[in-house]
């Protein structure tokens, strides 16, 4: 027959919900510093292949940067 499990109180699931959301902030940052490099060209961490153009680059930064901004 089944029984019901014990209720978990509100403290435990709101350590593990913190603990949850800090990993998540972690690897958007991290996704950030990445894409921030890459976009920069300054990135030695794997090969890609790159066109040079200044303009795109320069808007590409500032969507990832806002991005960033609302996720926070």
């Amino acid at each position: 027959m089944a029984v019901p499990k014990k209720r978990t109180s509100g403290s435990k699931k709101r350590i593990r919900n913190h603990a949850w959301k800090i990993k998540s902030i972690g690897k958007a940052s991290k996704s950030f510093s990445l894409a921030q490099s890459v976009l920069s060209g300054r990135s030695r961490s794997f090969y890609y292949v790159a066109e040079k153009k200044s303009s795109q680059t320069n808007q590409s930064m500032q969507s990832v940067s806002n991005c960033l901004a609302n996720v926070n």
